[in-house]
């Protein structure tokens, strides 16, 4: 089995696109419109989806927003340099909600960001892909 993609629903699929590939740097891979059932599918991602996970972003046709719950957590991106990255985020107009750090209790640096729809985003700096968020 492999991780296919992850799909989040929005409010406004091209401030959706534009986030996901104008600030954080993915690809639009694709999309489909369904006019009988009234939604857009646009799929996101750094690779081809035959090459790894990707996003799918859901668009209902005529709904803005949605009730994210407290069940949801995050979406983590690997990043050379979490602080940079931050930077260059909040100088195409993202929004950090944690600047970068370490992780509570931990050494690993973090940093949270969210796109459009209030979904967080989870920056990781590279070194510490794979040894957990400890101290390793």
């Amino acid at each position: 089995m492999r991780l296919l993609h992850t799909m989040i629903r929005v409010g406004d699929l091209q401030k959706s696109i534009d986030f996901y590939t104008q600030i954080l740097g993915m690809k639009l891979l694709r999309t489909s419109e369904n006019p009988e059932y009234k939604y857009t599918l646009a799929f996101v991602g750094y690779a081809d989806e035959s090459e790894q996970a990707v996003i799918e972003l859901t668009y209902n046709w005529g709904v803005s927003s949605y009730d994210l719950g407290n069940a949801y957590g995050h979406i983590a991106l690997g990043v050379d340099d979490v602080a940079e990255t931050c930077t260059q985020i909040k100088a195409q107009g993202g929004k950090v909600t944690r600047e970068a750090g370490p992780v509570k209790g931990g050494t690993t640096i973090i940093a949270f960001v969210e796109d459009p729809d209030g979904y967080k985003i989870e920056l990781i700096q590279s070194e510490n892909i794979g040894k957990g968020l400890g101290n390793s």
